[in-house]
């Protein structure tokens, strides 16, 4: 009887360990999938992933921020939405497993940052709040959080660009907003830059600052800079066409 036992719980143990072992095969290839700018791919083997283990922290992080990427990348409004509320879904379930990992609060930030850019004033105040408190949280939990950084940077320059209707509506919903200023953002861009030099989107945005601030000198170097840069992301090929043209706008 014992050795039945023994035996019979060896074999749990294996199917536990196999199962294991298969979901961090799979946690991995979907990474590598991501690094292969083959994001809807990585984004269902992540779905299958959280299928067999919803808790899965790694995989809902990359499930939330390919969302917001992918739903981004979608022409309507219409189109957009269930993307970004999907991001938000994968996100507050990270949250759950862990409510001090950096990257489950960036994700969030994210998700709540793409919500707030297609959305009407007071949706965009409610959204724009939640973007500076989880991107805060994210720096919190990892300094070292380029892309922290670089929602911040986001959060400042759209704040700072708020028209009288949405300052209203801040003031009405919340009592105003923390002050964001085009300086700010510029500071968050650059601390973005220095902690992860190759991302793409960062210097486009940065050099949207510069230009807004009148600062063309220094918008023009970075455009040109980012046009040197190695493809990461499957964004990235459309977004240099983005620097290419603003650099043909200022020159």
């Amino acid at each position: 009887m014992f050795k039945r036992i023994m035996a019979v719980s060896f074999f749990v143990l294996a199917v536990f360990s196999v199962k294991a072992q298969s979901v961090s095969e799979m946690v991995e290839e979907a990474k590598q999938l991501e690094k292969q700018m083959k994001e809807t791919e990585a984004l269902e083997k992540d779905k299958d992933i959280l299928k067999i283990q919803p808790t899965e922290i790694d995989a809902l992080t990359q499930a939330s921020q390919l969302s917001s990427r992918i739903g981004n990348r979608q022409k309507s409004k219409d189109d957009k939405i269930p993307y970004f509320n999907q991001a938000k879904n994968y996100a507050q379930q990270a949250l759950k497993v862990n409510p001090n990992s950096a990257e489950a609060n960036l994700s969030m930030a994210i998700a709540m940052g793409r919500v707030a850019l297609i959305s009407g004033a007071k949706d965009k105040v409610a959204a724009s709040k939640d973007v500076k408190r989880y991107a805060e949280l994210a720096i919190k939990f990892n300094p070292s959080s380029g892309q922290a950084y670089h929602v911040l940077g986001k959060w400042n320059f759209e704040v700072a660009n708020l028209n009288a209707f949405e300052r209203g509506a801040a003031k009405m919903l919340f009592g105003g907003l923390p002050d964001g200023s085009l300086q700010n953002a510029i500071n968050n861009y650059e601390k973005a830059r220095q902690l992860d030099p190759a991302f793409l989107l960062n210097y486009y945005e940065l050099a949207r600052a510069y230009k807004e601030n009148d600062q063309q000198d220094k918008a023009i170097e970075v455009l040109k800079k980012a046009l040197t840069l190695r493809n990461i992301t499957q964004d990235d090929v459309s977004i240099k066409v983005d620097c290419k043209k603003m650099l043909d706008d200022m020159q």
